[in-house]
């Protein structure tokens, strides 16, 4: 929730005018988190961007804000760009190929397939990952454009470019997520067919079984954390044989090991007595597995809600 007590709000700067201002914002919070998680790829540091608008939004004068959820989406997108290139100025090498965005991960339920379709952060893992190898600008105009239908006359001046020049920055964006972004099954129950198979095989120790519902050119990309990214916890693994031969390494978890929903598309997560252990996401398509993502960092997983979303 908005913290009311801080600034001073340019509507009337008396407490009823906080008040309803906080009511305004609040209404537009769902939209700003789903900007900030496309922008991020992490949960807290999108928390972190909305409560930056927040704090923004009480400075400003609110009379000369004529279309106020253009201008949260805007200056949350602002918050964003300026994020990233952070992020990447303090970098010493850029980011490898064994990260993986933080999931959304809720409880695997029976709600109508085309309505879970359209929750606003149901955007995939898969893309979070393209999103991740684009530069700040491309990302921000592709993001805001593509995503949110926001106008390029709007975007161009966070990005500090004409118009035309952030068209430019979308569209090259636009090509290399497209390239990049594998296809994907949407119906859920065929998902959770697909997923229920790869955990029937990993709890029987079924290497074949678990070859069988792999794509021949799987991919599995796990990602243990900073601290041993690199190492032997985080690494990328291709091919359907090897890949379940790496499942199988896993396979004491698999009792553990629940359906769930990992950014609006059924997945596994893995919370055993001691902690959270794991969550996977997939990409489906044709009724097997082509990409795996696996989250297995202590100190991120702490903090999404495991336990909850597996109290379905």
């Amino acid at each position: 929730m908005v913290d009311g007590t801080t600034g001073t709000t340019g509507a009337t700067g008396t407490a009823a005018g906080e008040e309803a201002l906080a009511r305004r914002f609040e209404e537009h919070r769902g939209r700003l988190r789903a900007v900030a998680y496309r922008m991020l790829g992490s949960l807290a540091e999108a928390e972190d961007a909305v409560q930056e608008t927040w704090l923004k939004l009480t400075r400003t004068d609110t009379a000369g804000i004529g279309n106020l959820a253009a201008w949260l989406t805007t200056v949350t997108g602002r918050v964003c760009l300026d994020l990233l290139r952070t992020r990447g100025a303090r970098r010493e090498e850029p980011i490898d190929e064994t990260f993986v965005p933080d999931p959304l991960v809720r409880p695997l339920t029976t709600a109508d397939p085309e309505q879970e379709a359209l929750r606003g952060d149901s955007v995939g893992l898969a893309l979070l990952v393209v999103l991740e190898t684009l530069e700040p600008d491309e990302r921000l105009a592709f993001v805001l454009h593509d995503l949110f239908a926001v106008p390029f006359d709007d975007i161009a001046p966070v990005v500090d470019r004409t118009a035309a020049a952030t068209r430019q920055l979308a569209s090259r964006a636009r090509r290399r997520v497209q390239g990049a972004t594998p296809s994907a099954e949407t119906d859920l129950k065929r998902q959770r067919e697909v997923l229920e198979a790869f955990l029937a095989a990993s709890r029987g120790g079924d290497f074949e079984a678990l070859v069988a519902v792999l794509h021949p050119d799987a991919v599995l990309r796990v990602d243990a954390g900073a601290l041993v990214r690199g190492a032997a916890g985080s690494k990328v693994v291709h091919g359907a044989r090897t890949v379940a031969a790496q499942a199988l390494t896993f396979s004491r978890y698999a009792p553990t090991a629940r359906l769930v929903l990992v950014n609006g598309a059924v997945g596994l997560a893995n919370t055993p007595e001691d902690g959270p252990h794991s969550v996977m996401g997939v990409t489906v398509a044709e009724g097997r597995i082509t990409h795996l993502y696996i989250l297995s960092d202590p100190g991120r997983l702490a903090h999404l809600g495991l336990r909850e979303a597996m109290a379905d």
